[in-house]
């Protein structure tokens, strides 16, 4: 097979002709198919960023606030575990340092209010 000037120029007129007539049909959409030819796209990206806050930002946005809350309603005597695994009772409260109790010889360890994982003693709300 055999390539020449003419069968190219042939190829690239009849790719022309396809868009020409894609064109043309676009041009002869009505308004509402014109609007969603158009804006379909984006609408499909905005819908998929406004899906990904409501399934993954805005739940872990609510777990955090959960847990700061957790933090800082923290008392003297709770039990609590660190995000290491110690557990232990608070003995001791700082504006940002924990001094826990633990072990059967009482030994006491200070730990940062962040490092904080689960408040193991029951409150009552009020």
């Amino acid at each position: 097979m055999t390539f020449n000037a003419f069968t190219l120029l042939d190829a690239a007129s009849g790719a022309t002709s396809a868009a020409t007539s894609a064109v043309e049909n676009a041009s002869q959409l009505t308004g509402l198919e014109a609007f969603i030819a158009n804006w379909s796209m984006p609408l499909m990206l905005v819908l998929m960023f406004v899906l990904m806050y409501f399934l993954m930002i805005r739940p872990q946005k609510k777990k955090e606030k959960e847990t700061a809350k957790m933090r800082s309603n923290i008392q003297i005597g709770d039990e609590i575990t660190t995000i290491g695994g110690v557990v232990g009772i608070v003995t001791s409260l700082r504006e940002d340092t924990v001094v826990i109790e633990t072990g059967s010889d009482r030994s006491k360890v200070r730990f940062q209010r962040w490092a904080i994982q689960a408040n193991n003693t029951v409150h009552e709300e009020s």
